[in-house]
């Protein structure tokens, strides 16, 4: 069987692949390697460590939840927006759960600013803009979104909703309605 020819961007993409099948923290460098028929030995020309293939995992998924966000985005506002926005997030989730873990990671301020992450920031920001939201008010926005939709996820994925008849999908959008009033309504603050 020939070698196969390894890259950095190969190996993550095997990676990310490889945790939503088995999940974010099950992927080692022992797993990628297997997964190529190579020893451990042939990845370290490429990664430093576990924790360096980990980050580039999140790297990747940030990226790619950036893009398909940004897409979801294009030429609406308001409502219609935060509604694409949290699709986008939750349908991302749905379909890599382990890509999804992986964007928790913890990423040094270096790591982070050179990240998709500022670019999430960005977009949500271009959501508040419809609801004319002011700093600092917009961070506390874009916090209480996040929360939202990373908690509404996680429970989803967890089966946390699964002993209740109601649909999961009737709640979520009872979640975006209530989320649209709270943006709608926000509390304004003297000086």
């Amino acid at each position: 069987m020939p070698r196969a020819r390894l890259t950095v961007e190969r190996l993550t993409e095997a990676a990310a692949d490889l945790a939503d099948e088995v999940g974010f923290a099950n992927v080692t460098v022992s797993a990628l390697a297997r997964q190529f028929g190579v020893k451990d030995a042939s990845l370290y020309s490429h990664l430093k460590n576990v924790h360096d293939l980990r980050v580039r995992v999140a790297l990747l998924a940030l990226a790619e939840l950036a893009d398909e966000a940004a897409a979801a985005l294009a030429g609406r506002a308001g409502k219609d927006a935060l509604i694409a926005f949290a699709g986008a997030y939750r349908d991302y989730a749905k379909r890599h759960p382990g890509r999804y873990a992986a964007m928790q990671t913890d990423l040094d301020p270096e790591t982070a600013r050179a990240s998709a992450g500022p670019r999430h920031a960005e977009l949500t920001r271009a959501i508040l803009r419809g609801y004319d939201l002011p700093e600092p008010d917009q961070t506390d926005a874009i916090r209480m979104m996040h929360s939202t939709f990373h908690g509404f996820v996680s429970l989803e994925k967890s089966g946390g909703f699964r002993h209740h008849p109601r649909s999961t999908d009737t709640s979520w959008a009872s979640t975006l309605d209530a989320l649209d009033r709270a943006l709608k309504n926000w509390p304004r603050r003297a000086g």
